[in-house]
């Protein structure tokens, strides 16, 4: 038998392709099926199933679109009827107990609820050693390394009891297994469908039982912690579980995005459901961008702040140096931003070119910021996590995180000069950008980051605490 994990960095996310005898069995896959397909003619295999740990959130899935393409048996969970996701699509059931088999191999499906309700993990039987003694768990997202799984992803009303499903999952359903047991999990660190994942594949169940916190606490104890270690949710997260309940389109079947000239993009910026993203790193689009456009740089976390900050319904324009970036839109595409319509011929210098209008983000640099503080000329917006807000800050700041900034606008005057800061400027100049459409017009991006102001400063930010800082909404 033989497995390969592929990984997706910008959403920390890992599915995996195992194979025995000509065969394979998919788990987990994402939207962009080219991989599995490639590596399976590669290998000279026949994917025969597709499976899936739960109705992912984070992510759009290719299941559908991989059973299709191959002609695969799609193998999901039975838990699914009656709650507020269910799956659509044709497909096998999965009840407990369930097994796919394929050479030497048996896949048998545990349900593991308490991240979703009908969330499934796989054990992985090697039948030519045991029948009887798994050798790995796929674990999605129940269990991950040195963490577990959110339960809050339905809302308030459901997130206690699914906590106690998950404490159930932990102590009893998986209780029997050995801790010689191989976990590989659906995700590592810092995806945010968990708290605090190391930075390992994988890990066994034993080091789990010795060294994961809530392996350790009693039912009320561990509910309470686990309600307490969520990282806020993106808001894109309720969009993909009803995309992935019905299937996501394959992206084949989707309209090519189309080069447009610096006169064609123009005149489609008058359509108010049409938005420009620029892809360009934080000093480039401060220097002249498009009025208007959002920058999230494509060197960093593109598909989560784009699925967290983006309508989904409106078009998007893809603006970079050069003209189309395939690796971006697959980035989108991978969070359901499936309206990507066109991209700027030639790049941003083709704009330029054309004698048109830009727009600049003033990027301040750190002596700059520090004398805005000294004669509160202007608000330091700090748009960090909780978790790095309280490990220190500039003096006087307003915590408002990234994520929580689009519905938090009532809490700045458009009027007075605001002073973005994150941790490097990638966070602080999609910030800038954002309030920049919404009509701020006094706004400066501090260029390095909190990181380049503590070096100048040679010392860390002072600890924060209530008394002199606002912090509003969760960490990111």
């Amino acid at each position: 038998m033989k497995m390969e994990r592929f990984e997706v960095k910008g959403l920390a996310q890992y599915s995996y392709v195992l194979s025995d005898a000509g065969e394979a069995v998919v788990i987990d896959p994402m939207r962009d099926i080219d991989g599995y397909l490639a590596y399976a003619h590669e290998n000279g295999l026949r994917i025969t199933h597709i499976m899936e740990t739960h109705i992912h959130a984070d992510y759009a899935s290719g299941a559908v679109a991989l059973a299709v393409a191959t002609g695969a048996e799609l193998a999901l969970s039975a838990y699914d009827e009656g709650e507020r996701f269910s799956y659509q699509m044709p497909h096998r059931a999965l009840h407990d107990g369930d097994a796919v088999s394929f050479g030497d191999v048996r896949l048998q499906a545990l349900h593991t609820p308490g991240h979703t309700p009908e969330h499934l993990a796989f054990l992985q039987f090697d039948l030519g050693r045991s029948k009887v003694e798994p050798v790995a768990m796929f674990s999605g997202d129940f269990l991950f390394v040195g963490s577990l799984g959110r339960p809050d992803l339905l809302g308030e009303q459901a997130k206690l009891g699914l906590a106690r499903e998950l404490y159930r999952s932990v102590q009893q359903r998986i209780a029997p297994l050995p801790d010689g047991l191989e976990i590989y999990p659906g995700h590592g660190a810092g995806s945010l469908c968990g708290a605090g994942m190391g930075e390992n594949p994988e890990t066994t169940l034993g080091y789990e039982r010795r060294t994961n916190p809530f392996f350790g606490y009693g039912e009320e104890e561990f509910v309470t912690k686990i309600l307490a270690s969520v990282p806020a949710m993106p808001d894109y997260y309720p969009r993909m579980k009803e995309l992935n309940s019905v299937g996501a389109a394959a992206l084949d079947s989707l309209p090519q995005p189309k080069a447009l000239s610096p006169e064609a993009l123009a005149a489609k910026l008058a359509d108010p459901n049409v938005m420009v993203l620029d892809l360009r790193r934080p000093e480039a689009f401060g220097g002249a961008h498009i009025a208007g456009a959002i920058n999230i740089g494509s060197e960093g976390n593109l598909s989560l702040w784009a699925g967290w900050l983006l309508d989904a319904a409106k078009e998007i324009v893809l603006v970079n140096d050069s003209g189309d970036d395939e690796p971006a839109r697959r980035s989108l595409l991978r969070v359901g931003l499936d309206r990507v319509v066109g991209y700027l011929d030639g790049g941003i210098a083709s704009w330029v070119a054309e004698g048109l209008e830009f727009a600049r983000t003033t990027q301040i640099t750190v002596d700059e910021l520090d004398a805005a503080v000294r004669t509160g000329d202007a608000l330091v917006l700090d748009v960090r996590t909780d978790g790095e807000w309280a490990n220190g800050a500039i003096a006087g700041a307003l915590h408002i995180p990234l994520g929580k900034l689009p519905g938090s606008l009532d809490q700045l005057e458009k009027e007075r000069a605001i002073a973005v800061v994150c941790g490097s400027g990638y966070r602080s100049s999609i910030a800038a950008s954002l309030l920049a459409r919404k009509g701020f017009t006094h706004l400066g991006s501090l260029s390095g980051g909190l990181a380049a102001w503590q070096r100048r400063h040679g010392e860390a930010a002072a600890p924060c605490s209530s008394g002199n800082r606002a912090a509003i909404a969760q960490e990111v």
